[in-house]
């Protein structure tokens, strides 16, 4: 009898024993979940809509991120609500721990890349950056302009200069649509707060005239400081009723035909983009206007220059009369400098900002 009630107790210890050890086991695998991963580069992590949090845990330990899914599953176990894992893309880096992964995931801080739709640029520009972006789900690469315009809820309406130019976020759920959409609501709440603070005595009909400007002189200069001043002039020439004669709206007119130059033949071919042989403003903008192209259209200077010329260096030569326009002219245009260029150097750009 003492022989069997000895046996019991040992038999009792071993249980517990191998109990306490399981525990421990457990716990300490659980624990290692704050320990930190090391990767070599940063890992794009991807979870689809509709995963189970199992799953994400078999998921991370095929990937190397945790030695044993075990421990995820527990970890969720005993956390009910870091089981509430989003889908998405997620980046990990170097020295972050499995507790942090999940941490993220449950938040839905997905990876998010970038694009950039540049001032001066044309809708077909912007176009071609969507295309060219791997990691956005193409909608649109198929349709028409009036196909996007009219899905935008401005059906017959001109795409150009519709768009605001910024750096665009986006993650691996968003299309080329939802960047469309965005940039389109961005152009029109700016230009509505703009339009709204405008000055007196403007010779626009409304908004839109007001952006047609805007992109003709985004187009015109690259120098912050002379927006204004480029404005200025255009203002004038329309309440003088003189004709804008800016090339760049040449340049759109010409489309395809334009390769880098235009001669006086150009200038003479009737577009209905052609300033030097239309009245008044081109039908639409002729390019992506930033806020400061958009705010001096609507601030114009208020000087009386009714010319301009381009220095050669990015910069431009204002005059009042034609005949000083004509001496700027000979001495710029005429004469050019060994080193022209039409828009500043990157430094003089930046610091012109």
């Amino acid at each position: 009898m003492r022989l069997l009630r000895s046996l019991l107790i040992a038999v009792v210890c071993v249980g517990v024993l191998a109990a306490a050890g399981t525990a421990l086991w457990l716990w300490q695998g659980v624990a290692s979940l704050a320990n930190p991963v090391a990767l070599e580069e940063p890992m794009l992590f991807e979870v689809p809509r509709g995963t189970a949090f199992g799953s994400v845990a078999q998921q991370m330990e095929t990937s190397g991120l945790v030695e044993r899914s075990l421990w995820v599953r527990l970890q969720g176990r005993l956390y009910p609500e870091q089981t509430a894992i989003k889908a998405g893309t997620y980046e990990f880096t170097d020295g972050m721990s499995p507790r942090e992964m999940i941490a993220r995931m449950v938040a839905g801080e997905t990876k998010h890349w970038s694009i950039q739709f540049i001032e001066g640029w044309t809708f077909n520009d912007m176009r071609t950056a969507l295309a060219a972006s791997p990691r956005l789900e193409q909608v649109t690469a198929d349709w028409s302009a009036e196909q996007i315009m009219t899905e935008l809820g401005a059906a017959g309406e001109h795409p150009e200069g519709r768009f605001f130019p910024d750096t665009y976020l986006f993650n691996s759920k968003e299309s080329d649509l939802d960047l469309l959409k965005r940039a389109f609501r961005k152009m029109e709440t700016t230009l509505a707060e703009e339009w709204e603070n405008r000055a007196e005595n403007l010779p626009y009909a409304n908004a839109y005239e007001a952006l047609i400007m805007a992109s003709i002189v985004e187009r015109e200069t690259g120098v912050a400081y002379e927006r204004e001043q480029v404005a200025g002039v255009f203002v004038r020439r329309l309440q003088k009723g003189m004709r804008l004669q800016t090339d760049p709206t040449v340049i759109y007119g010409m489309g395809d035909r334009y390769k880098g130059k235009i001669g006086s033949r150009d200038l003479r071919a009737y577009t209905p983009y052609n300033t030097y042989r239309i009245d008044g403003l081109p039908p639409t903008p002729i390019a992506l206007p930033g806020r400061e192209a958009i705010h001096a259209a609507l601030h114009p200077d208020d000087g009386d220059a009714l010319y301009f010329v381009a220095r050669g260096d990015g910069s431009h030569k204002f005059s009042r009369t034609l005949a000083e326009h004509q001496r700027a002219v000979r001495e710029f245009q005429l004469n050019r400098r060994a080193d022209y260029r039409s828009s500043p150097a990157p430094a003089e750009a930046e610091a012109a900002q």
